[in-house]
């Protein structure tokens, strides 16, 4: 075996030599020596810089925040409140005007409503991705608030003057994007003017629940809810506890630290967290899915709720916010007001706030729950119907904001979020935030007000702040990042979310976003600390198209960037410490060599393909690169490669590096027959964005991206020493490989590497395509006993004085070639030629279990956070709308029922469905305008195989007792194969289990969450805490009365219902529930 070993490693290397052109090449570069010249990258000056640049360009939005923070305080205080204000009155741009219109069940036109609204045109704005109008600024109003209440209209008034600031902020910066103030009422006023994007469905977008509000509106939060599910929690109002619970969670960022609980006579976790979790995406819809279980039973114990809630608020053992501190209890209603209880914890200091919800109709004292509010520096509320729940889990942040606003400047400080989704249409975006207080008096030595009117907010596009960054000076495999506090990427080459929920922040950890070790541990924390480092560290890398994994040296730098809670890192590997930068001064030059690029050059020259980049700003992007090189040959033809427009850079380069490919050609390809070698084709890739394939018809089959830095097989070539096959991808439930219709090749790649006065680096990948069959055939004779194919077989078997071969005794023996992901590239077996680039697991699982557990192999797993999964089916679980309490004829017979609560909260649902009924028919994921059939996030989880420690030949035994096989492997030197002998299986006892390579869908939200917490990764809150201020005036608590229906009105609604017949208290009910909301 190792002497045909040898053999293959003599062809495979012959081969390289002869077509590959690596010793070639070089002398080609050395001969040019003078069209270029070899740069560095000094990484700590290369990341100060860039640091450098992005704290520029965040610091002008930071001035621009401060002039609209201030202004807006300004006016509000310099505004008349107005009792008598109409919607007449008022002039402003309704951003949901047209759709709204265009809807005959829409709220004003229901309504008739009068509000005098603008009709504005608009421009397309290639910076805004949308139509804009710069003179006006747009208004969205969410569609449970009436447009036309007291509160509203006053509101519109005085923030129609922010209008002047909008304007001129954009005029002092004109690279500002979307500029928005998002008051507490829930009004949003944004510039420049476009209309809202509307949802198909309901639109439930409130600014109150954006991620950037929730961060600039209060300080981080450690929360504890506490959920009453004694049995007198009726069916209905249990399910408003369960939504309203949902939405709370919602109003939670990634700052803050919760946990949920039920009680009755006990108090018990709904989920597996035994403690304060953070607040992240994938702890809350653990939460979501728990709550969802709870079920009523046993009676009221409010002293076992809130002595469990304190405990986990004094548990100093864990990471948790340690700012505002607070409790949420939900409830039906009771009479103990448990003062013992916060006479231990909390009081005199009441640093924990408590925040009672009444939920349901019912006929309790609520004196009870406003009382522990009240004494708690805390806030009563109460949900009588789903129409008030959104509202009413929110308000509390005003109670928060308090200490924010008596803080005064100290608390005017600038927070710059997570990454999230644009509601806008602008894709990713971070936005800088500043909460603009209140600064009105009652009067003459009154109290200083204590209310935040809202929070300010500009966005900085993620696009912007990559220009920042250098692109194509680092190589293929170099690349910038950046982390926040929490250790969430804002900037990295794999943070490419499938789907995107502007509801959430898109939160990707740095350990996520690459394949986690100990060194990748270290330089996190150093990071989240705001320290500056370098480090080489060896570690493990996928490749791009995620089915290997190599094992490099990557070198790693990092700086904070000042003003902000970002760090800023470069990844650089060892040999993109230098790079090319070419110097065609000579036009002559540069005229020849563009000549090329001319597809009448392609039949002599081989075809060429350019990476799609920005080399000249008026140059039209295509996906299809004959479209883009035809587009980039006529922009050619209007400017030179130094015109000011073009990045000069990139075009010297490109074309440099089209002069280099050709010469090549000339030099090896064009004299050298490919059929000999039985080669579809040569080619050659380059940091400058050329792939050039000879000859020309071959480029019909080539399917690898034409931009380099994006092709696999091009960052695998750099990353590994010697010669890198590729076998062409196939997916397990597709169709197998047709070789009689279609030339199958496989790639076999190396890189260039240059050395020049000392200096190393490697600027191409230069390859060859090999036939498949005919190269299966090649195969085997190379693992016979034959020198060559022209001499005639040998037949040997047991009884023969000859080795048995992979060619002669194909029946007996398995002879194949893996590569180090596992997947297959040659065999002898003709039967699974059209299973090449398949795992070989899925061809002969039990000889690659053998493989993996003799070491060959080592796996390893990791999850994707970014994946996109198409919806489950929804469960068929009874006719009524989603989420009602549907009555049993029991009930409608029983007299007593009549009466109840449970009936009256009936009554209420039923008519707020006349009212809203798009809630009887959305969920709140539908509601946001997302199809039914469009694709959710969900947890991946890949597995990947590389070479583990065994590098010489080995032999073993698969043992399966009468089902044995015998097997030797060997790794051929200078690539990634592993050739394997083996006796074909007896029998088909010895099946083992068979080892998975396919991405799989994790049924829970990735690695077990519950496991997960207990290990929380190392992260740092903001720096500043506003949870105390002693002047703060606790007495608006929220003394709120129930509203307990008579039984006349209770059998005479009923009645109605049961006669079929609608009642019609539209508009007056509309009008109370705005009213109750603002």
């Amino acid at each position: 075996m190792q002497h045909w070993a040898r053999r293959l490693e003599q062809e495979i290397d012959g081969v390289m030599r002869i077509f590959g052109g690596v010793q070639q090449l070089r002398e080609i570069y050395k001969d040019n020596r003078n069209l270029f010249e070899v740069q560095e990258n000094e990484p700590q000056k290369l990341v100060e810089k860039v640091a450098g640049d992005i704290e520029s360009l965040l610091d002008r939005k930071v001035q621009a925040l401060k002039r609209l923070a201030d202004a807006a305080e300004n006016f509000q205080k310099a505004h008349r409140w107005q009792d008598n204000i109409k919607e007449e009155d008022i002039m402003y741009y309704d951003a949901k005007a047209d759709a709204e219109l265009d809807d005959p069940e829409s709220e004003d036109v229901e309504r008739g409503s009068k509000t005098s609204t603008l009709r504005l045109d608009f421009i397309e704005d290639p910076n805004f991705k949308n139509k804009v109008n710069y003179s006006y600024t747009a208004v969205q109003i969410p569609t449970d608030i009436y447009k036309g209440s007291t509160v509203i209209l006053n509101e519109l008034n005085w923030t129609e003057a922010l209008e002047n600031v909008f304007i001129e902020n954009r005029r002092q910066d004109p690279t500002l994007l979307w500029q928005v103030f998002g008051s507490a009422t829930g009004v949003t006023r944004y510039y420049p003017a476009t209309p809202w994007r509307a949802p198909k469905k309901i639109d439930l977008y409130d600014v109150r629940r954006r991620p950037w509000y929730i961060q600039g509106a209060s300080s981080p939060k450690d929360m504890v809810i506490i959920v009453d599910v004694s049995g007198s929690v009726s069916g209905l109002t249990l399910k408003l506890m369960k939504t309203s619970v949902c939405e709370m969670l919602d109003t939670l960022s990634d700052d803050d630290y919760v946990n949920v609980a039920s009680f009755n006579e006990k108090a018990q976790p709904v989920s597996c967290f035994t403690h304060l979790v953070q607040a992240n995406v994938r702890n809350k819809k653990v939460f979501k899915e728990a709550v969802q279980g709870m079920v009523a039973k046993g009676t009221t114990g409010y002293k076992a709720g809130f002595e469990y809630a304190f405990d986990q608020l004094q548990n100093s053992n864990i990471t948790r916010a340690n700012c505002n501190k607070m409790i949420m209890m939900f409830t039906d209603g009771g009479e103990d007001r448990v003062q013992d209880v916060f006479e231990k914890y909390n009081w005199p200091n009441r640093t924990v706030r408590v925040f009672t919800f009444s939920v349901g109709q019912h006929n309790y004292d609520v004196t009870p729950l406003q009382w522990m509010a009240c004494t708690n520096k805390g806030y009563y509320f109460e949900i009588p119907s789903i129409g008030a729940i959104r509202i009413n889990t929110q308000e509390y942040l005003d109670v928060l904001g308090r200490p924010m606003v008596l803080a005064g400047k100290e608390a005017k400080q600038v927070q710059w979020t997570n990454v999230y989704e644009d509601a806008l249409g602008l894709g990713l975006v971070v936005t800088g935030t500043l909460p603009v207080f209140n600064l009105t008096q009652d009067g003459p030595g009154e109290k200083k007000n204590q209310l935040i009117l809202g929070v300010m907010g500009i966005d900085v596009a993620l696009n912007d702040i990559k220009r920042l960054t250098p692109n194509y000076t680092l190589g293929a495999n170099g690349y910038v990042f950046a982390i926040d506090l929490n250790g969430y990427v804002l900037l990295h080459p794999n943070l490419k979310p499938q789907t995107t929920n502007f509801r959430e922040p898109v939160t990707l950890d740095f350990l996520d976003a690459e394949l986690e070790d100990e060194n990748k541990e270290e330089i996190r924390r150093s990071m989240i600390d705001g320290n500056k480092g370098h480090k080489q560290i060896r570690t493990l890398v996928k490749s791009l198209d995620e089915r290997y994994i190599d094992e490099v040296i990557r070198n790693y730098t990092w700086v904070p960037i000042r003003s902000t809670n970002y760090s800023l890192g470069l990844v650089l590997p060892p040999y993109s410490t230098f790079y090319l930068q070419a110097n065609l001064s000579d036009q002559i030059l540069q005229v020849k060599y563009f000549e090329f690029l001319l597809p009448s050059s392609f039949e002599s020259e081989g075809h060429v393909f350019i990476a799609p980049r920005e080399y000249c700003k008026d140059l039209n992007a295509s996906d299809n690169n004959t479209e883009f090189l035809k587009n980039f040959i006529e922009l050619m033809e209007k400017v030179t490669p130094d015109s000011k427009q073009c990045n000069n850079f990139l075009l010297h380069n490109l074309i440099l590096d089209t002069g280099i490919t050709q010469q090549l050609v000339e030099r090896v390809w064009r004299d050298q027959d490919l059929n000999t070698y039985s080669l579809l084709a040569v080619f050659a890739a380059t940091d400058g964005g050329i792939t050039r394939i000879f000859p020309n018809k071959a480029a019909e089959d080539w399917t690898e991206n034409p931009e380099p830095f994006n092709a696999s097989f091009y960052r695998r070539s750099l990353d590994n020493h010697g010669y890198v096959f590729k076998p062409p991808h196939q997916d397990a439930l597709l169709r197998p490989l047709e070789l009689e219709n279609d030339t199958v090749g496989v790639l076999v790649s190396t890189a260039v590497e240059l050395s020049l006065g000392g200096r190393t680096l490697r600027p191409a990948v230069v390859g060859v395509k090999l036939d498949l069959e005919a190269w299966a055939e090649k195969f085997k004779v190379l693992a016979s006993n034959r020198t060559h194919q022209e001499q005639p077989q040998k037949q040997c078997g047991p009884s023969s004085h000859c080795e048995m071969d992979c060619e002669v005794n194909n029946e007996d023996l398995l002879c194949v070639l893996i590569d180090d992901g596992g997947f297959l590239v040659l065999s002898n077996q003709n039967h699974q030629w059209d299973q090449v680039g398949r795992f070989f697991s899925e061809v002969d699982a039990n000889l690659m279990l053998a493989l993996y557990n003799n070491s060959f192999y080592t796996r390893k797993e990791s999850y994707d956070y970014q994946a996109a999964c198409a919806p489950q089916p929804p469960g068929n679980l009874g006719a009524a709308p989603r989420g009602v309490f549907v009555p049993t004829i029991a009930d409608f017979l029983n007299l007593a029922w009549w009466t109840s609560a449970a009936a009256w909260s009936l009554f209420q649902q039923l008519l707020y469905g006349l009212i809203y009924h798009s809630w009887f028919q959305a969920d709140p994921a539908e509601a946001e305008g997302s199809p039914e059939t469009r694709e959710s996030s969900c947890v991946m989880k890949q597995t990947q195989y590389y070479f583990g420690a065994v590098n010489a030949s080995y032999n073993a035994i698969i043992d399966c007792g009468n089902c044995s096989r015998l097997f030797h492997a060997q790794r051929l030197t200078n690539t990634n194969l592993l050739f394997v002998v083996a006796e074909k299986p007896l029998c088909s006892q010895c099946e083992a289990g068979r080892l998975l390579q396919k991405e799989t869908h994790c049924p829970a939200d990735g690695p077990e969450q519950c496991e997960l917490v207990q290990r929380p990764r190392y992260r740092r809150g903001p720096h500043i805490c506003f949870d105390y201020n002693a002047t703060e005036d606790t007495s608006d608590c929220g003394r709120g009365a129930s509203f307990p229906p008579s039984l006349g009105i209770l059998v005479s609604l009923q009645l109605l219902l049961l006669l079929g017949l609608p009642p019609r208290p539209q508009l007056q009910v509309h009008t109370l529930a705005a009213s109750h909301r603002l």
